[in-house]
C-alpha cells in the first residue's frame, strides 16, 4: 500500500505508519510536506480546515508529480475551545483516490488560561520553546506532549490514535 503523508516531520510519520500497520500490510509511507492554507497556529475550527487543506495540497502536488498513491494522510495540531475550555488537539484526515474522506483526533491537553494569547499569537512551539527550552528532539519526535507528561505520552503516539480514529470508517465497511 502506498501512503503519502503531508509531511516531513519524522514522529508524524512514524505514528501514521504505526497506526498504519495495525490494520494494512506492506505499507510505503512517504512524506511530502505541502501548505495547510491556515495561519501558523490552528484555532478551532482551522484544525480540521488545515488538515483537510493538505491533503487537498498532497493530492495535487501528487497528480502534478505523477505520483500514484492509495492513501493521502494530513495531520494538524491546534487550540480549540470547543467544550468551553481551551486545549490542544491533533485532526487527522484520510482521503482515498475516490474523494472518500474520514477523520478522527488524538487525545487533548488542557491549556493553562494565562498561556492561551501567546499560543493563538504565536504558535504553541514557540511558548513550550520559551517554558521548555528549545530541544530540536522534542520538535522531530517527542512532541512538548512528551514534557507535560513527563515521558509517558509522545507526539507519535498522539499521531498513532488520530489516524486510528480517522481509519474507524475504512476498516468499517458498514460505518461508511
Amino acid at each position: 500500500m502506498k501512503v503519502l503523508i503531508a509531511t516531513k516531520n519524522a514522529g508524524k510519520i512514524e505514528g501514521a505508519k504505526r497506526a498504519l500497520s495495525h490494520y494494512f500490510s506492506n505499507i510505503e509511507i512517504e512524506g511530502i510536506p505541502v501548505e495547510s492554507d491556515v495561519g501558523e497556529q490552528p484555532v478551532n475550527n482551522e484544525i480540521y480546515d488545515g488538515a483537510k487543506n493538505r491533503v487537498r495540497n498532497l493530492k495535487k502536488y501528487a497528480s502534478d508529480n505523477d505520483i500514484k498513491a492509495d492513501l493521502y494522510l494530513s495531520i494538524e495540531s491546534g487550540i480549540n475551545n470547543s467544550l468551553g475550555r481551551w486545549m490542544i488537539t491533533n485532526i487527522a484526515v484520510i482521503e482515498d483516490n475516490n474523494n472518500f474522506e474520514s477523520y478522527g483526533t488524538s487525545p487533548s491537553f488542557p491549556v493553562p488560561d494565562k498561556l492561551v494569547d501567546d499560543i493563538i499569537n504565536t504558535d504553541l512551539s514557540k511558548v513550550m520553546d520559551k517554558i521548555f527550552e528549545e530541544d530540536e528532539e522534542r520538535h522531530n519526535k517527542g512532541g512538548g506532549i512528551q514534557l507535560l507528561t513527563h515521558n509517558k505520552i509522545t507526539r507519535i503516539d498522539l499521531t498513532e490514535m488520530a489516524f486510528i480514529m480517522a481509519l474507524t470508517k475504512y476498516i468499517n465497511e458498514n460505518w461508511r
